[in-house]
């Protein structure tokens, strides 16, 4: 079950369980995520990170972008986690992204803020986005038709996913917010979670190309990594019986 999921997740970080489904989730989410927008940094210091906040270089360069939006992703998650059960609105979505870019070296021009839409043009993977005219009228539609949905299906949250990317509200992170955004949406629905990771990087960007003729490319993407993080939890669910 699904939900029960949501409160062990949340139980775990309220007593601060180290070692469990939410410790993984948590190192294996961000790692994941970031290591498809090009963060340098490893699973052994993304997860350096998550248990001492500090920072194991092993005598390699770090860049402090990805350091500073590693400890970010950890609270944007928690943030996620702790609004599961409220219904998907823009401010979760643009304060997602604030807490994300935060005092990462793009929050200081003046016409990037995080949490705030992007100011120019830019693209996803080759393909055109949302012009910065129409992001707030775009938003605004996308997630009032989502919510008419009233309980969404697997195939409606990922169709949202897909629509949030080719979106792009934001200059930069959307890729990581909107892959939070998922997942809080499957949590909070009753429908199984799942991280992309390094192994679905490629099928997933061309899910996300190729969703508006086959939509089934980004769908059977997602299952595929539902069932690697369905087995994460049957391990974390052995027991001594």
């Amino acid at each position: 079950m699904i939900l029960p999921l949501l409160n062990r997740l949340q139980e775990e970080r309220r007593v601060k369980l180290t070692g469990g489904l939410y410790h993984f989730t948590q190192i294996s989410l961000r790692y994941n995520s970031n290591r498809i927008e090009g963060s340098r940094l490893t699973e052994d210091q993304t997860r350096y990170i998550f248990e001492t906040n500090s920072i194991c270089t092993d005598n390699q360069t770090a860049n402090v972008d990805d350091i500073i939006e590693t400890k970010n992703h950890f609270a944007c998650f928690d943030y996620m986690l702790g609004r599961a059960g409220s219904p998907l609105l823009e401010n979760i979505i643009t304060s997602a992204h604030k807490i994300l870019k935060s005092s990462a070296s793009q929050d200081s021009p003046d016409w990037f803020k995080a949490g705030g839409y992007k100011a120019f043009a830019n693209e996803a993977e080759g393909t055109d986005t949302a012009p910065p005219s129409l992001v707030r009228a775009e938003m605004d539609t996308l997630l009032r038709r989502y919510n008419q949905l009233g309980k969404p299906s697997f195939e409606d949250i990922t169709a949202f996913h897909y629509r949030f990317e080719k979106i792009h509200p934001f200059q930069d992170g959307n890729g990581r917010v909107g892959r939070l955004v998922l997942f809080r949406e499957c949590l909070r629905n009753g429908i199984q979670p799942f991280i992309i990771d390094e192994q679905h990087k490629l099928f997933y960007y061309r899910g996300l190309r190729e969703f508006d003729r086959t939509p089934g490319y980004l769908l059977d993407t997602c299952r595929s990594a539902q069932d690697r993080y369905e087995e994460r939890m049957a391990y974390f669910d052995r027991s001594n019986s």
